[in-house]
């Protein structure tokens, strides 16, 4: 299975880059994990939504288009979602009930230095995400809080209550996308 994460952050060394990451190495066997952000994307703009997208939009939409399935991992910016993570969903939405997201399992991780763990982002992502008709995997939310005390100076995620859980987590998301999409 090929699952893409589709991370909210843009700087290099984000704790949701470095999740992604860890979620490639705690996938089940058979899965592979890439990662994609927002950094080259220009603002949606319906002028610019034709048949030809611009290079920018159209490698993006190609990998949401050869995912099995996508994680979302997310920041919380403010009590949101960052701009260029809903600027992304916002070009690979089209067209309406024929895009790319359309009916690709899907499961959210929300983060954050702070206690709550980004659980407004989380929950914000799913409400954007029920509107792009993507299906998401219904479990307890998947929240980090605390992020920046999760991984060691190489970038590794050294929590091991965090890393059983996105192993387990993972697991069943993976069974259930099979599932789903099957």
């Amino acid at each position: 299975m090929k699952i893409l994460a589709v991370v909210g952050s843009l700087r290099a060394a984000s704790f949701s880059r470095k999740l992604a990451l860890a979620a490639g190495e705690l996938a089940p066997e058979g899965t592979t994990v890439e990662i994609v952000d927002g950094r080259d994307l220009p603002l949606y703009d319906q002028d610019l939504d034709g048949e030809e997208k611009p290079a920018a939009v159209q490698t993006p939409l190609d990998q949401v288009s050869g995912a099995d399935a996508l994680l979302f991992i997310t920041p919380e910016f403010n009590y949101g979602i960052p701009g260029t993570l809903k600027n992304l969903i916002d070009w690979a939405s089209r067209p309406a009930f024929k895009s790319p997201l359309k009916d690709r399992p899907s499961m959210i991780i929300g983060l954050s230095p702070a206690p709550a763990g980004g659980s407004r982002a989380h929950a914000q992502l799913g409400v954007v995400l029920a509107g792009t008709l993507t299906p998401v995997f219904v479990t307890p939310g998947f929240l980090v809080g605390g992020v920046h005390e999760q991984f060691d100076e190489s970038g590794a995620l050294t929590n091991e209550l965090t890393r059983v859980r996105l192993e387990r987590t993972l697991a069943g998301f993976v069974d259930w996308a099979k599932k789903t999409s099957g």
